[in-house]
């Protein structure tokens, strides 16, 4: 049986040339579309939580489910979505992911009750996990190397568009209109993306519809990372470890299932005979590990030590994320002259430095110190997401373009979820029980320090990995 070896070289792509130039606008403005949709809605919604307990009347438990539920399918099922979509067809699963996302939202905007909307918020997560996976394949298959990371770029900073919009379009409506209309807000944005995909998109047949998927395999890494994502919260207590161990446990018995696998759903070989995937990989974890806690910490100390409104706060916080949209797009272009490797290896050492500005934090820290770290991280994250992100589809094959995009997208919800869990650990372990009051501002601070410092070590091993990774260019 011959495999393809997931490390050979990238085949050039067999649609959408530099000649085709109204090809790719299509192409990246359906696919930028759909990625700022999703964490609009992630971002508003989660402004909305407090009306939409006050609707079904709620326990605080059953409201963080809303978020979480959605995470975690998302978690679940990106990397088995993606190895589907490279057998089956991107585009029919991009346009299958964004069915689900428009469909699913118009139910969560008509939920009558609360199992109803968390059920409607697995089947989004869902959708955005097929979406996610997909978007970036389709942008790697259309768009040439010498062009792809530009287009990486865009789609880059409409993540963070819509992380930055969210809070203030999301608030306003749910002010002004309430809860549902942000969902059904992103059920007619989705509409609209699905119509023009299927004008647009490029019906691409490069499929391996002669292998078989892996359901057993998949089933396994479901759990395990379900394990992972439901026990990170509750640690230090004994069902988080049991959680966790459970879902490390699962993962060790998964990656053995892939190695002696015939058509496993991750073939073991794109990561050990693929030093720039893997190690671009690593950075993400590592870099989504150190810094994605940034924004709950800051906001908790601008509201408990600053004495701020959410919403002031939130205005102070937006610097970082609209410094990111604005600059993705020319680090992803200047990543297609340089080697990725270096420019995100830059931008890692910014996010580092940073942290440790931060780690400096105490009652009369100015605000305009604040603000400036934020910019300069967010310079950073510029320089290192879509850089990276170009050197990751850079170095599979076209064949493996859905898996690469569901392996990256991963390593980011797992950096996510380690990294609050830091903050989970060391706040337990600081503060225990303890609320946050004026008599407990002390130690939280010191807390909140502790965690910048944690996170600056994270970045500074992370910068490492970034620069061993191997070269795209050449």
């Amino acid at each position: 049986m011959h495999v393809t070896n997931p490390s050979d070289k990238p085949q050039e792509p067999l649609m959408g040339c530099h000649e085709n130039p109204d090809l790719e606008r299509s192409v990246l403005m359906v696919v930028c579309l759909t990625t700022f949709v999703t964490p609009f809605m992630l971002s508003g919604i989660n402004i909305a939580l407090p009306h939409i307990q006050s609707t079904f009347a709620s326990s605080a438990v059953a409201l963080s489910w809303v978020t979480t539920s959605y995470l975690l399918a998302t978690a679940v099922f990106l990397v088995p979505m993606g190895r589907l979509a490279d057998m089956y067809g991107r585009w029919r699963f991009f346009l299958a992911g964004v069915v689900l996302f428009v469909v699913s939202s118009l139910g969560s905007g008509l939920a009558g009750s609360m199992s109803m909307l968390l059920a409607m918020r697995v089947v989004q997560g869902l959708g955005g996990a097929m979406i996610q996976c997909t978007g970036v394949a389709i942008l790697a298959c259309v768009f040439p190397p010498a062009f792809r990371g530009r287009a990486m770029g865009f789609q880059v900073a409409s993540v963070y568009l819509g992380l930055s919009l969210g809070p203030f379009v999301g608030g306003w409506m749910t002010n002004m209109l309430g809860w549902r209309s942000v969902f059904l807000t992103g059920s007619a944005v989705g509409l609209y993306a699905f119509g023009l995909a299927c004008v647009r998109l490029p019906r691409e047949e490069d499929t391996t519809q002669g292998e078989r998927f892996d359901l057993a395999g998949s089933v396994i890494y479901g759990l395990s990372l379900a394990g992972l994502v439901i026990g990170a919260p509750r640690l230090p207590g004994l069902s988080g470890w049991l959680l966790v161990m459970g879902g490390v446990a699962g993962l060790v018995v998964f990656i053995r299932m892939q190695k002696q696998g015939a058509f496993p759903v991750v073939n073991m070989r794109i990561f050990t005979g693929n030093r720039v995937f893997a190690f671009s990989n690593l950075a993400a974890l590592i870099h989504y590990s150190g810094s994605y806690a940034v924004m709950f910490l800051l906001s908790l100390y601008l509201q408990y030590i600053k004495g701020m409104q959410a919403h002031t706060a939130g205005m102070i916080l937006v610097c970082q994320p609209v410094f990111q949209a604005v600059l993705s797009p020319l680090a992803g272009r200047l990543s297609d002259r340089m080697e990725p490797g270096i420019i995100a290896s830059v931008g890692m050492g910014m996010t580092a430095l940073g942290l440790i500005g931060f780690a400096f934090l105490d009652e009369g820290f100015p605000l305009l110190a604040i603000m400036s770290i934020l910019c300069f991280m967010g310079i950073g994250f510029a320089l290192f997401s879509s850089p990276n992100m170009n050197a990751i589809m850079g170095s599979v094959t076209r064949k493996n373009y859905g898996l690469a995009a569901g392996i990256s997208s991963t390593m980011r919800t797992l950096g996510m979820l380690v990294s609050m869990g830091t903050s989970t650990v060391l706040f337990a372990a600081m503060l225990g029980t303890a609320p946050i009051e004026p008599a407990t501002y002390p130690i939280f601070l010191h807390t909140v320090r502790l965690c910048f410092l944690v996170f600056a070590c994270m970045c500074a091993v992370g910068i490492i990995f970034s620069l061993v990774r191997g070269k795209i260019h050449g």
